[in-house]
C-alpha cells in the first residue's frame, strides 16, 4: 500500500511544486540567500551538494518512504525552498512532515505556514491521518518554536536518536491529531491571511 503524490499544491502565497532535477539551480539560489547550511543542527544541504540532495529524495520517493516538494512564491514564482512528506506509514496512513528549509528573506512572510497548511490540508482532508508528526533537532529552538506555533503538541524527546555531522542528536518529536486539525486549520487560516492584508512596507509576523 502506497500514499500517491499529490502533485501541485497551490495556495496564495507559497506553491508546493513536485521536486524536480530542473529545481537545482533555483534551489541553490534560495540556499545561498541566509546560507542555512552553516547551522550545525540543521541538515541543510550545501549548494555544492544540492545535486546529490535532489538524487536522494528522489530516490527516497521511488522507495516509497518521502515525497518531496520544491516550494516557490505564488506571486513571483521564485524558488525558496524544500520541503516533504517522510517516514510514510501507508498502512495507518501517518506522514511526517519534515527535511524543511526555507530561504533567509522568506521567513516570516507567511510562506512557511501556509506551506504547513497545504500539507497538512492534504494528510487530513484526503488521505484521512489520524495525526501527522514533526521532528527537529533538540538544539534546534527556532525549529522547535516555529513547530509549537503551528498548534503541534510536543510528544517527547528520543534520546540518541539519529546520528549527524560528528555528533548524535536528540530529537524532539511534536504532533497534529485528526481531532486538533479544524482549529489549527483556522488559525494557520487567518496567520495566511494577515499577509495577504498587510499593506506593502508594514511590518508582517511570522
Amino acid at each position: 500500500m502506497t500514499l500517491a503524490h499529490p502533485g501541485t499544491l497551490s495556495g496564495r502565497l507559497v506553491t508546493l511544486e513536485p521536486l524536480a532535477h530542473d529545481h537545482h539551480d533555483g534551489l541553490v539560489d534560495a540556499v545561498n540567500d541566509g546560507e542555512m547550511w552553516r547551522l550545525w543542527y540543521t541538515g541543510v544541504p550545501t549548494p555544492d551538494g544540492m545535486r546529490a540532495e535532489i538524487d536522494r529524495r528522489l530516490g527516497l520517493q521511488d522507495e516509497g518512504s518521502m515525497l518531496p516538494f520544491t516550494a516557490r512564491r505564488t506571486d513571483t514564482g521564485r524558488v525558496i525552498g524544500m520541503t516533504t512528506y517522510m517516514n510514510i506509514d501507508a498502512a495507518t496512513p501517518r506522514v511526517e512532515i519534515g527535511s524543511t528549509w526555507n530561504a533567509a528573506s522568506s521567513h516570516g512572510t507567511g510562506t512557511n505556514p501556509e506551506s504547513k497548511l497545504l500539507l497538512l490540508r492534504h494528510a487530513f482532508e484526503v488521505w484521512d491521518c489520524p495525526a501527522v508528526e514533526f521532528r527537529t533537532d533538540f538544539h534546534n529552538h527556532q525549529s522547535r518554536e516555529a513547530i509549537a506555533r503551528l498548534g503541534a503538541k510536543q510528544d517527547g524527546v528520543l534520546r540518541a536518536q539519529m546520528r549527524r555531522g560528528g555528533y548524535v542528536r536528540d530529537t524532539v518529536v511534536f504532533s497534529i491529531t485528526q481531532f486538533e486539525w479544524p482549529g489549527v486549520r483556522i488559525a494557520l487560516e487567518h496567520r495566511v491571511a494577515r499577509h495577504l492584508d498587510t499593506p506593502e512596507g508594514a511590518p508582517r509576523l511570522g
